[in-house]
């Protein structure tokens, strides 16, 4: 049966790819997006199909529809775009989640929360596990978007216990992958560019930090299994891959595979940048039993330079 299906943030990085999946599967998809650090390039090749609807419109505003299910995945990920109006990000995800949480409970929908590993802060915990509350700096620079999300995690979980909304919680680590914004200010998005360009690829600080990396098209599947899963699986639940990388052996993979002339220089590091990062995935494997990330770094880093040579 054909389901219709909202995404905030369709227009996003991650949300183009899941409204392209979602179309393929047969569902019918509404697209908002205000357009912040959301790109409508990233779908219009989705604009031809009779059941794509794209809606320019934000969060922050009560939005009306019948829908069947809803992803609210609305919010700027990256320091460069979170940073630049730290109250419109904190506002867009708890107004945001208070908006799209009031019509899933209107229409009955099911909903999904894109939380993030953010919400750990800079763990003392190593991997994170879900039951883990976090190292956060609540007035420090990134808390505008860590804590926006952690209060919006709080809300879904009020509104599934207090009105009975169907809610998912994921908390999503690092992904990569094509249609990742040039100039974002993530890691892989910034190395990748350098090396292309043959620009010194710069580490705040002495790269030993580590990150885990997924790759775009094993989030989505998670992302859809994890919305298909019984009612009373609520979340939070972490999506990512437990495949561990310091920032340094990072730089020098995207160095070899773009055949790079780039040098890598040392900065000062970011204020509250978190040492280490790498879900535990116990719950995952009990919740999510068919999925597993799929796609290795090599193979994931070759598609995302391919994107990157093109647009470049």
């Amino acid at each position: 049966m054909r389901k219709r299906v909202l995404v905030t943030g369709g227009a996003g990085f991650i949300g183009s790819h899941l409204c392209e999946r979602l179309l393929s599967e047969g569902n019918e998809v509404i697209c908002l997006d205000n357009y912040f650090s959301g790109n409508k390039q990233n779908i219009v090749h989705l604009l031809a199909n009779p059941y794509f609807e794209l809606v320019r419109h934000d969060v922050t505003v009560p939005y009306y529809a019948e829908v069947d299910e809803i992803y609210n995945l609305a919010c700027p990920a990256s320091p460069i775009y979170y940073q630049q109006n730290p109250i419109k990000t904190i506002k867009t995800s708890v107004m945001g989640a208070i908006n799209m949480l009031g019509l899933a409970k209107r229409v009955k929908a099911k909903i999904l929360q894109a939380s993030t590993s953010e919400v750990y802060g800079d763990p003392e915990i190593h991997p994170q596990p879900e039951h883990y509350w976090g190292n956060v700096n609540p007035i420090g620079p990134r808390a505008c978007y860590d804590e926006g999300k952690r209060c919006a995690e709080t809300l879904f979980v009020n509104y599934h216990m207090q009105n009975g909304v169907k809610i998912k919680i994921a908390r999503i680590f690092n992904t990569y992958g094509p249609r990742m914004s040039l100039s974002d200010g993530r890691v892989i998005s910034n190395f990748t560019v350098q090396a292309l360009t043959n620009q010194n690829i710069t580490i705040y600080g002495d790269g030993s930090q580590t990150r885990s990396f997924m790759y775009i098209d094993d989030l989505v599947d998670a992302l859809i299994m994890l919305m298909n899963t019984p009612d009373n699986v609520t979340g939070p639940i972490n999506i990512g891959n437990p495949e561990e990388y310091t920032i340094i052996d990072l730089a020098k993979k995207i160095v070899a595979l773009t055949e790079s002339k780039s040098e890598i220089v040392y900065k000062t590091a970011t204020v509250d940048d978190p040492k280490q990062r790498k879900p535990d995935m116990e719950v995952a494997r009990k919740i999510l039993p068919k999925w597993t990330p799929k796609v290795n770094i090599d193979d994931g880093l070759t598609k995302t330079i391919e994107y990157f040579k093109q647009q470049l």
